[in-house]
């Protein structure tokens, strides 16, 4: 199996888009969310993050095939 670059070069673009698009139409939102988010302590933030990465993999998973 061979990496394709070109795929996950899109992706990770793709990755900044939603990003930006978030901060751009709720900047006032985004900073009580980043604030909330700032007072969790590390073991929570490291399960969301896991449970995040874990969801986007399946949902990239189910698109490929």
């Amino acid at each position: 199996m061979q990496f394709d670059w070109k795929l996950f070069t899109a992706a990770i673009g793709l990755a900044f888009v939603f990003e930006g698009v978030f901060y751009a139409l709720a900047a006032n939102h985004m900073q009580r969310i980043l604030r909330a988010l700032a007072d969790r302590p590390p073991s929570e933030l490291r399960t969301l993050g896991l449970t995040a990465a874990i969801l986007g993999l399946l949902l990239v998973w189910f698109a490929r095939s």
